[in-house]
C-alpha cells in the first residue's frame, strides 16, 4: 500500500524559549499562532505557505548543528534580504546566484537554526509550470 499524503507539512525547530521564539518567527514569517501547549513545551504557527506550519519545541540545548534547513520560496529575494537586514537578522554571506535556476540566502534564528529563502529562476517557474 502506498503512502497517501494530505498536503500538510509541519516543520519542527528546537528553540531555547518559546516566549522568545514565537514573536521572532511571527515577525519574520508572518502567520499566526495556531496553539501553544506549555505542558509539552510545544507550539505551532502558520507560515506564509499554505498548509505548511512551523512547530517550535522548547529544549534546554537547541541549535542548528545539522539536520534539515527549512527553505521558503519568495518572489523577490532582494526585497526579502533587505527586510532581514532591516531587522538585523544574521545571514550566512551574500545571496548565492545559480543563473537560470535559483537564488539562495541562508539566515539564522536566535537559537542558531539555519533557515533559507529561495527565488526560483527556472524556465518552468517562469512559464507557470
Amino acid at each position: 500500500m502506498a503512502i497517501t499524503y494530505d498536503g500538510g507539512l509541519t516543520c519542527s525547530m528546537s528553540v531555547k524559549s518559546l516566549d522568545r521564539a514565537i514573536p521572532w518567527y511571527l515577525d519574520v514569517f508572518g502567520g499566526e499562532l495556531i496553539y501553544r501547549m506549555d505542558d509539552l513545551a510545544w507550539c505551532e504557527l502558520t507560515s506564509g505557505v499554505a498548509r505548511v506550519n512551523i512547530g517550535l519545541s522548547e529544549v534546554e540545548e537547541p541549535g542548528g548543528k545539522g539536520g534539515a534547513t527549512l527553505t521558503f520560496g519568495v518572489t523577490d529575494l532582494d526585497a526579502a534580504k533587505a527586510e532581514l537586514d532591516r531587522r538585523g537578522i544574521r545571514q550566512d554571506g551574500p545571496i548565492m546566484d545559480i543563473p537560470g535556476m535559483v537564488r539562495l540566502l541562508t539566515f539564522y534564528d536566535p537559537d542558531d537554526n539555519a533557515l533559507m529563502f529561495y527565488q526560483d529562476l527556472s524556465e518552468a517557474h517562469e512559464q507557470g509550470v
